[in-house]
């Protein structure tokens, strides 16, 4: 794959404070940043607006919800991408490292690649315990019912747009990521992880910043992995 398109999509609420920062690191050799805005409360939208960003707007709140608006305004360009990133807005991430989530796919040829938030990279306190908790009890459970060698449900990813939409992805809220890597699996994708950088968000986590927020994400992941391990 030679000079691929690259586009991300990063689903937003509430992110005014540390939506630019995201923007201003993003790598040169990405085509298009959509921007999705949740109904975001806060400036969110002008913010990345003026840093250069496609906006979109979907009032539908869940993390899903917003990640599917943007693959919806994907399948309407006149040249599809190669290659679609997923990143999150509070700049958590490094977004410089999207260069190591490509490279894999571009030189090895395979088809997803998730940036597992190693212990050894992230920031003391950029996870919560329930995150942690959570991503090994589910990351155990897809190895146990599937064979799976993931070991985080890491937010920044990239898969290769034609894989993408073979998905056929439908989760709306706090599923979406290890929906993503159960239909990986289930589609026999060529698939690797690799150690990211990890640090404390800017503002409050939607998710794991509250309790209603993290045991609505367990229920929710745990609920896509038992439903896979019966078909």
């Amino acid at each position: 794959m030679t000079s691929p398109k690259i586009i991300v999509i990063i689903p937003a609420y509430n992110e005014a404070q540390s939506i630019g920062l995201v923007l201003a690191e993003i790598p040169s050799v990405v085509s298009e940043v959509i921007v999705v805005n949740n109904r975001s409360t806060d400036e969110t939208a002008t913010v990345a607006q003026k840093a250069g960003a496609t906006v979109l707007t979907e009032n539908q709140m869940g993390y899903g919800h917003a990640c599917l608006k943007g693959m919806d305004y994907v399948a309407g360009l006149e040249v599809p991408p190669d290659i679609v990133v997923f990143l999150d807005g509070d700049y958590s991430d490094y977004p410089e490292e999207l260069l190591d989530l490509i490279a894999p796919i571009i030189e090895e040829d395979l088809d997803f690649v998730v940036g597992a938030r190693q212990k050894a990279l992230r920031e003391v306190g950029s996870m919560t315990p329930q995150q942690v908790f959570g991503n090994a009890l589910a990351c155990t459970l897809m190895k146990l019912f599937f064979g799976a060698t993931f070991t985080d449900l890491g937010p920044f990813r990239a898969i290769k747009y034609k894989r993408l939409l073979d998905m056929n992805m439908s989760d709306t809220t706090y599923g979406w990521t290890v929906e993503m890597q159960l239909k990986a699996l289930r589609n026999h994708l060529k698939y690797k992880e690799i150690g990211v950088k990890y640090k404390k968000r800017i503002g409050v986590s939607k998710v794991s910043g509250t309790l209603k927020g993290t045991i609505f994400a367990g229920v929710k992941i745990l609920g896509w992995i038992f439903k896979y391990s019966f078909k």
